[in-house]
This record gives C-alpha cells, structure tokens and sequence, in this order.
C-alpha cells in the first residue's frame, strides 16, 4: 500500500474548508515551526528530507533554499510557482482544488525559513477557478489568524497575494515568471545573477513549485529522516504523478519513489494497465519536454533492471536510452498511437509558445513544426528526418532558458527510437496515413462507449 503524505485527507469531505482542513491537523507545522524551530532550524529539516524541486528540474530544495542572500535591511521573497502549463502535468492544479490549505500551511512554513514577509502564488491564468479557490482558503487563514501580523502570537508577520498568469507557458520558467509578476513580458533573464541574490523586484527570492512547498508540511510535522526513509536512495519521499493516454484509470497519484514503472502502469491500484487490453507502446514519463521511451526501455532500463519510478532510474543510460522524471506527466501510448503525430502536437505546441528571445528556439521550432507538418501530410524525404534531427541538435543548449531543450528533446527521442515509423511515413504514406485515420476513428469510438 503506498503512503500518502499530501494527498491523505484529499478524500474528506469539505477538506477545502479552514475548519475540516484544521480538524485533520492542519497548520501543525506552522504551529511547531513559529513555537519550537528558528528558521535555520526549519531549513536544516528539510535538507534531511532530500526534497528535491518537484516542479520538473530535481534541485535539492534545501540546498536551493540555503543559497538565498540576506543582505540587511532587504526584503526577501517566497514565490510559488503554479503556472503549471506542462502538456501532461495535471497534479498541482488538482491539489489546489481539492486541499489548498496544504499550499497555504506549506507557503507560510517555509516563509518563516527563508524570513520573507510577503510571498505570491504565480497562478496560470486559465486556472481562473483555482484563483477563487486559493484566494477564499487565504480569506480564511487571515480570519484564524495564520496570516497578517503576529501570526499566532509569535512575532513573525506574513502576507500571501494570488497572481493570476500572462497565459504563457515560457512563464513556467522562474525568471519569466519574476519578470511576469513584475508586470513585464514575461521572457526569460539572463543567469547570473539568479533569483537567489537578485529575483523579484532585484530582491533575493526563492521560486518553488506547488508540490515542493506542500511538502514542505509532512517534513516539518514528521521531521526530516522520517521523510528521507520514504522513497529510495536520493529519490526521497512521495511524488505526485499525472496519469493520463491509454490507461484504464487516468488520473492523480501519490506514489513513493522507487515504485516499478511496470506496476504503476498495470496495478488496478494505481493506472488498471492498458485500455481496451492493448499492447504499451510507449511512455512519456515526465511531462512533454522529456524523451519518449519505448515499451522495452520504459519497463527496463538497457541493462534490463526494472524500471523505477525516481530520479535515477528513470535517467539511467542518459537520453540515448534513458529519460527523466520531470514534473511527472505520465504520458501512456499504446499500439496505436502514431509517435509522428503525437511529436508533431508537441512541437506545433512549443513554437506557439517560444518567447522568440532566442533564435535557435524561435526559428527551430518553426521548422521542427513545418517539417513534421509536411510528413505526416505525405511530403516527406528522408532528407527531411535527417534535417529534424539536425535541427534539435542546434537548438540544445542554445538557448537562454530551456524551453528550447524541452523543444529539441521530444524530436531526438522520437526519432532515436522510432525512426522505422517516420520512415514509413516517407515510404509508404497513404498505408500509413489510412492506418493513422483508423486508429484515430477507434480511439474516439472506443472513448464513448
């Protein structure tokens, strides 16, 4: 049975509410923290965790947290970033619907460590419902007096502002997402400096993702090693994945790390296996940006281990046979998804929402797009699958930020392990083209039954 450290109390009823959430020991680490830890202490607990960011890169959010600066007499920040736009990645926004007091508790925990008075939660736009949610739970922390002056009685002042994003993926990244909050186009900075010395405002500031901060709360409730025992290795602690293809049970999971890809996949406790009993043909683990993996490779790594659900399993053989956790937008394709399609959504996706500051990403993405386009419309060459690959290449590690890497890695994988398909998209096009309408016609049919 796995442990549920976030979701445990998603089920109650009325847990959005202050006094059923408070009921189920809600605000226990604010409690503990402001009474009994100072902030270093509250920093240090969550080092012992191994909580590393959730939000997609893996950073150890204590080391993260320890590097912010604390030059006298300047404001520091705490920002959450909720501009979850990852295609795949469902989970923060699930988990500020249902128990946005966890966020809350989580923001002011972890305001107290870094000694910022004055954090925001950075919210996509789109999520106009989870605005109103987040902004009546805040309502109601200031009424019980978790929030504003004095909290508690303890000394330690704190105020948390909703902000509603510009609507734009590249504001997942942290400094758009700064620049964003300041009232700017939201493109990304140029590093150094970073957030930690200079970030909101040219103020020292901390960025994390919804998940991050909430974990925040069982670390500080239950203590650092307790956190650090769940999981395997340097994968600490539980993760919450965003099921969703061709599974029979889509949806949001905690799991703990170290979980088989193979049972998350096929156990009836978690995604039931392969809808309509079809056969897995590949897996995109992480959200969108990560390489895709085929069956052989999702299920066991090259060297035939299980694979696992952490950090460093799902990495191992790197990108030629490997992928990454990411933000964990578990992607499932069975036999009859088309891999040039569904590359060729992905792509169409990330040109619409490069920035345009950097040319290898503005100009990359666009050919990616028109190549992919006119192979899957029967025009392609061979030339053309050399050029795409070409083209990824020389957009990898080019860029200011990494959208331009989420862009080109989805291409490589693709094409490395799938090449014999795009390859018969040249060859042989009105078989494939036909097949493709097929499958597509089956999958809706299959949907409403």
């Amino acid at each position: 049975m796995q442990r549920k450290l976030l979701l445990e109390h998603i089920d109650v009823p009325g847990i959005q509410s202050y006094d059923v959430y408070r009921s189920k020991g809600g605000y226990a680490s604010v409690e503990k923290a402001l009474k009994t830890m100072t902030p270093d202490a509250v920093v240090e607990e969550v080092k012992k965790s191994g909580l590393r960011g959730r939000g997609g890169a893996g950073f150890p959010t204590g080391m993260k947290w320890s590097f912010l600066a604390k030059p006298e007499g300047v404001p520091r920040y705490l920002v959450c970033n909720a501009d979850e736009s990852e295609p795949g990645t469902f989970k923060d926004r699930y988990l500020m619907q249902h128990i946005p007091h966890l966020l809350i508790e989580g923001m002011i925990t972890s305001s107290f460590a870094l000694g910022a008075h004055t954090s925001y939660i950075y919210v996509r736009g789109e999520f106009f419902y989870i605005i109103r949610i987040l902004e009546k739970a805040i309502a109601e922390a200031y009424k019980n007096g978790w929030l504003g002056k004095n909290i508690q009685g303890s000394g330690f002042d704190h105020d948390i502002y909703v902000h509603p994003g510009a609507g734009a993926y590249i504001c997942g990244e942290e400094t758009a997402l700064l620049e964003s909050l300041e009232g700017k186009r939201g493109n990304p900075r140029i590093k150094p400096p970073f957030p930690a010395v200079k970030g909101l405002y040219d103020c020292p500031t901390v960025v994390n993702n919804v998940e991050t901060i909430s974990a925040v709360v069982p670390i500080i409730n239950n203590g650092g090693e307790a956190y650090a025992a769940i999981g395997i290795g340097k994968s600490t602690g539980t993760k919450l994945i965003s099921a969703s293809g061709h599974i029979k049970k889509p949806g949001v999971y905690e799991i703990e790390m170290g979980l088989t890809v193979e049972e998350f996949i096929y156990s009836d406790a978690l995604c039931g296996g392969i809808l309509n009993d079809k056969k897995l043909k590949a897996v995109v683990a992480g959200g969108s940006s990560v390489p895709i993996l085929p069956a052989e490779l999702i299920l066991k790594t090259a060297s035939g281990e299980p694979r696992l659900m952490s950090y460093e399993s799902l990495a191992d053989g790197g990108f030629a046979t490997g992928t990454m956790l990411g933000s964990g937008g578990f992607i499932v394709m069975d036999e009859s998804a088309s891999i040039v399609h569904n590359l060729y959504t992905f792509t169409r996706f990330y040109h619409h929402e490069s920035c345009g500051q950097c040319s290898p990403c503005r100009e990359g993405t666009s050919w990616m797009e028109k190549i992919l386009h006119k192979i899957l419309e029967g025009h392609g060459t061979i030339s053309d699958i050399d050029l795409l690959w070409d083209i990824q290449r020389k957009i990898e590690g080019n860029t200011i930020c990494p959208l331009g890497d989420a862009a080109a890695w989805p291409v490589a994988s693709a094409i490395r392990h799938f090449r014999p398909e795009f390859e018969a998209y040249v060859n042989n096009p009105k078989q494939q083209l036909e097949v493709s309408y097929y499958n597509h016609c089956h999958n809706l049919a299959s949907a409403v039954v």
